[in-house]
C-alpha cells in the first residue's frame, strides 16, 4: 500500500457522507480539482477504486467502504493527538460564557468554538444565543464574558461605551435566493437588479431588528415575514422569494438555496463585532481571537464557491 494521508481520509469521509465531490469540496474548502486529486492519491495509495459515480452523485465500492470505516477513527485518534499536544502547553482553562445574536450561532460560532476545542481543551465555552439588547445588559452584568453583535447601518446605535470592541467579520449582508433564479449565478449584482423582487422578511420581538428587503430599496414588496432563519430559507428555496443573510451565517443556507453579494455603493455596510468588558481576561481575548480567525474562514470560503460558480 502507497501512502496513505490523512487529508486523503478527510476527502473520502466528506464525500462518502456528502454523496458528492463538489458538496465535499465545498464543506472542506477545497476546489473541485483539489479533492478530485486527494480520491485520486487515495486510489493510488490504496490500489482500488474508492468511488462509483451514480448520475449526478456517487457511492462507495467495496474498498472504498472499508477506507471510509476505518477513517473515522483514524481521524479522531488524530484530532485526540492535536488536542493532547496542545495542552501540553496551554495555560487557558476554566469555564466562560459567550452570548451571541442568532445568526452568528449558524456559522461563525461554531467554527470558533471547534478551534478552541483545539487549541485550548482546558477552556469550556457555554453559549448563550439572544437579542443584542439583552447581551448587552448581561455582558455589562458580568454574566457574559462577550458578546458577539451586529453593528453598522440600519442598526440602533447601541450604547457600547466603556465596553472594549473588536470586529470579527466585516462581511455585512448578502442575499439568499433560489437556486434557479435568474441572479443565483452572478457572484455580485447591483442593487438596481433587486428592484421588483418578492421579499421573505423576519417577524418577531426581542428587541433586535428585523432583517427585512435590501436597505437602500424604496417601498420593497414584502411577501411573507415569519420568524426564524428556517422558514425564511425555506420559503426561498421553494421559490417564494428573496431574503437577507448575514455573510457570517451564509455558509448555512439549506440545499435549492445560494446567496448573491451586492454591490451598492449608497450603503454604508455592517460588520459583525465581538464586545467585550473593557478588561478582557486571557480567556476572552482568546475566544475574540477564535471568532476573528472563524470570520476570516468564512470570508475564504465563499470566495472559494465564488471561483467555482456555486
Amino acid at each position: 500500500m502507497g501512502e496513505v494521508t490523512v487529508s486523503g481520509l478527510r476527502a473520502v469521509r466528506e464525500i462518502a457522507l456528502t454523496g458528492s465531490f463538489t458538496a465535499a469540496a465545498r464543506l472542506l474548502g477545497y476546489s473541485q480539482p483539489a479533492i478530485s486529486r486527494q480520491v485520486a492519491a487515495m486510489e493510488t495509495a490504496t490500489g482500488s477504486a474508492l468511488f462509483l459515480r451514480e448520475g449526478r452523485g456517487v457511492r462507495l465500492t467495496p474498498a472504498g467502504a472499508v477506507v471510509m470505516e476505518h477513517a473515522g477513527r483514524i481521524l479522531a485518534g488524530v484530532e485526540a493527538l492535536q488536542q493532547d499536544l496542545s495542552a501540553l502547553d496551554d495555560r487557558l482553562s476554566g469555564r466562560i460564557k459567550l452570548g451571541a445574536f442568532p445568526a452568528a450561532t449558524a456559522v461563525l460560532v461554531p467554527l470558533a468554538l471547534a478551534r478552541l476545542r483545539t487549541e485550548h481543551p482546558g477552556l469550556e465555552v457555554t453559549l448563550a444565543e439572544g437579542p443584542t439588547p439583552t447581551l448587552l445588559r448581561q455582558l455589562r452584568a458580568r454574566r457574559l464574558a462577550l458578546a458577539v453583535i451586529g453593528v453598522g447601518a440600519g442598526l440602533p446605535d447601541y450604547d457600547l461605551s466603556g465596553l472594549g470592541q473588536e470586529t470579527v467579520s466585516d462581511g455585512g449582508l448578502c442575499v439568499a435566493v433560489p437556486a434557479d433564479h435568474r441572479l443565483a449565478s452572478a457572484a455580485a449584482v447591483p442593487v438596481a437588479e433587486l428592484a421588483g423582487e418578492t421579499w421573505i422578511a423576519g417577524a418577531g420581538t426581542g428587541g433586535d431588528p428585523q432583517f427585512q428587503a435590501w436597505p437602500t430599496l424604496t417601498a420593497p414588496l414584502i411577501g411573507h415575514a415569519v420568524r426564524g432563519w428556517p422558514a425564511r430559507l425555506g420559503l426561498v428555496a421553494a421559490g417564494l422569494g428573496v431574503c437577507l443573510v448575514p455573510e457570517v451565517a451564509a455558509l448555512s443556507i439549506p440545499a435549492g438555496v445560494t446567496t448573491i453579494d451586492v454591490d451598492d455603493p449608497t450603503w454604508l455596510g455592517r460588520s459583525t463585532v465581538a464586545v467585550t468588558p473593557p478588561d478582557p481576561d486571557a480567556e476572552t481575548v482568546a475566544v475574540v481571537a477564535a471568532l476573528r480567525h472563524a470570520g476570516e474562514e468564512i470570508r475564504s470560503r465563499r470566495r472559494n464557491l465564488a471561483r467555482l460558480g456555486t
